[in-house]
């Protein structure tokens, strides 16, 4: 099970909206924090949480020119998951968002993949 533990550590790091709308636009080429901020409509504050998170992770890194810092994706891996991201979700009609505990408007107590100690769905 420890050998689990960076592979989900990984699609932690990438689970977070703001993090994955981040890494989907540095996907296009590299960033500037106001850049992102204009294009992607949030706060420089978050935009610039999120980075660091990205960062500690090593998926995003940085370029300083001058004063100015561009944000790109340090592992050209991390695109090709990206993509296989997306033929899983097509292959799958985008079931994971129906996941009573994952999916869009779900409850995270329902569902066999809750939480640890959540209650369990009981079918008869």
């Amino acid at each position: 099970m420890d050998r689990l533990v960076p592979a989900a550590a990984l699609f932690h790091s990438l689970a977070d909206p703001v993090r994955l709308s981040i890494v989907q636009r540095l996907a296009r080429g590299e960033a500037r924090v106001v850049d992102l901020t204009r294009e992607l409509g949030m706060a420089q504050s978050t935009v610039s949480k999120h980075l660091a998170c990205l960062r500690g992770c090593e998926l995003v890194d940085y370029r300083a020119e001058g004063r100015q810092s561009f944000y790109f994706i340090a592992v050209p891996e991390l695109l090709d998951l990206l993509r296989s991201a997306e033929h899983l979700l097509a292959a799958t009609d985008r079931a994971v968002a129906l996941c009573p505990t994952y999916g869009t408007g779900g409850d995270a107590r329902a569902g066999a993949c809750g939480p640890e100690g959540a209650d369990e769905v009981v079918r008869s």
